[in-house]
């Protein structure tokens, strides 16, 4: 999942707004990560379930989000990921998926962790918000009882009073200690969540300097996403990156790999 002087990246928009969008982003994205070396998988939710308040955009469902995601492979050439929710999505999703996601608050619920694994595909568990990083080995653990594929953990932040995420970075190394690529999301860990009423806020403004922490830290990859207008963006635009940030900050965290990597072999 990446190349051997750099990180991997996992990277799109939030959900999946419409087909055109989604294409266009996903194109950006893979001339940047091609044109600096990264490994790079696209990441468009079909379907939000976990919203604030019942009028949130949710994306277009699990049948027509999959089509785009299908566009997205067949057309450009690349992996994709996408998050289920159910254990009725995964048998029709891992058709499409070249990664699933296992979203945050539900990377406890063991019926769906085997369910995802039994599919022998490539799974991304989001550690909740209200783990610590140790707590992580167990859900590591059902995995490899039904299944040999790696899996990777995303580290996005712990809860921290109301309408509030930190980040421990210690954490990385803990939960790198089971022997899984462990993933920043630095786009949700500056998410406030339901921080403005009837929806999550964000600080999208620091989520460059939690990436280049999570790499000197020796993080494998980052999570990020991004659109083309976040203000505009129909889902966590407050968290997102506007895209045109895209090459400036992977080429910083490039470095930062770099200089880790050259401090080592010394």
């Amino acid at each position: 999942m990446r190349s051997d002087n750099s990180f991997f990246l996992i990277c799109g928009p939030c959900v999946i707004e419409n087909e055109a969008i989604t294409l266009r982003i996903a194109e950006q994205v893979k001339r940047i990560a091609e044109g600096l070396g990264i490994s790079f998988i696209f990441k468009a939710s079909y379907d939000k379930a976990n919203r604030s308040a019942i009028s949130s955009f949710r994306g277009p469902g699990m049948k027509d989000g999959l089509q785009v995601l299908a566009r997205v492979k067949e057309s450009l050439g690349i992996p994709v990921l996408s998050d289920v929710h159910r254990i009725g999505e995964v048998e029709e999703a891992a058709k499409i998926l070249d990664v699933i996601q296992v979203p945050a608050f539900l990377c406890r619920q063991t019926d769906l962790l085997l369910s995802v694994a039994k599919t022998g595909k490539p799974i991304n568990v989001k550690k909740g918000q209200f783990l610590a990083p140790w707590d992580m080995g167990n859900v590591i653990e059902k995995i490899r009882s039904v299944s040999s594929v790696q899996p990777t953990i995303t580290e996005r932040g712990v809860m921290f009073g109301y309408n509030n995420l930190v980040v421990d970075f210690r954490g990385i190394r803990i939960m790198q200690q089971t022997g899984t690529p462990v993933i920043f999301d630095a786009t949700h860990s500056v998410q406030l969540p339901g921080g403005e009423g009837n929806r999550s806020g964000g600080q999208r403004e620091f989520a460059p300097v939690l990436a280049r922490a999570a790499i000197a830290a020796g993080a494998d990859g980052v999570f990020l996403e991004v659109h083309e207008d976040p203000d505009n963006a129909l889902c966590d635009g407050p968290n997102s990156l506007p895209i045109d940030q895209l090459h400036g900050l992977l080429s910083q965290l490039i470095s930062i790999k770099k200089a880790l990597s050259a401090d080592s072999a010394q």
